[in-house]
């Protein structure tokens, strides 16, 4: 329903200059996010996860549109992040080496006064476009957090603890999971989310960010 809604009242456009575009995004903004890209795939040994890959650093453009995206009721920008970063050959064959895509999950407090959750938009544009399964009856938010760009990285730590809850674990054992979150800074929520996936005794545990701070 939301993708319907989101098709109707943001015709395609780049999500950058505004300008019609197919896809999203024009060559020329294409160019600008192509200047900022890492496309970083590094080993993370230290966390609940094995893997990290990240587009961006946040900073300049993709901060500023990972804000309007998230806070100015912007759903359509998945598009333009999803079909630039899938456009990656190294990133793409990345990607698809995983079986199960799951988005972070965040609280229904949170996904009512924001409108949607941004992590599943992005998670639901790479799915779509790598035929990689999409999960989300797996991993539930129990409790509406505090902003975590609002702590330092103790508190951070301390406010995502025990939030997320695992369901359905069968259909994750032995699975490569790719988890999508937005942006990562101490890692606190996608370690927490992570550790509990790792209940379910997954292949492995990959995370993708579009960007890290």
């Amino acid at each position: 329903m939301l993708e319907e809604i989101i098709k109707f009242i943001y015709p395609p456009k780049c999500g950058i200059c505004g300008k019609f575009s197919s896809n999203y995004l024009c060559f020329k903004c294409k160019k600008r996010l192509e200047e900022d890209a890492i496309w970083e795939i590094k080993k993370t040994p230290q966390n609940f996860f094995e893997e990290q890959i990240s587009i961006f650093t946040y900073q300049n453009l993709i901060r500023d549109l990972i804000l309007e995206y998230k806070f100015c009721f912007k759903p359509y920008l998945y598009h333009t992040f999803t079909n630039f970063l899938i456009k990656n050959k190294k990133v793409f064959q990345k990607i698809k080496s995983y079986d199960i895509i799951i988005p972070v999950p965040i609280s229904m407090k949170r996904k009512f006064e924001r409108g949607f959750n941004q992590s599943n938009l992005i998670a639901k544009g790479i799915a779509k476009s790598t035929g990689i399964e999409l999960v989300t009856n797996c991993i539930r938010k129990t409790k509406n957090t505090t902003t975590q760009s609002t702590l330092n990285g103790e508190e951070r730590r301390k406010n995502v603890q025990n939030v997320y809850k695992l369901e359905n674990a069968q259909i994750l054992k032995n699975k490569k999971i790719l988890v999508i979150d937005d942006v990562i800074t101490t890692g606190s929520t996608l370690n927490s989310c992570c550790k509990v996936i790792r209940e379910a005794e997954p292949a492995k545990i990959g995370v993708l960010v579009l960007a890290k701070d």
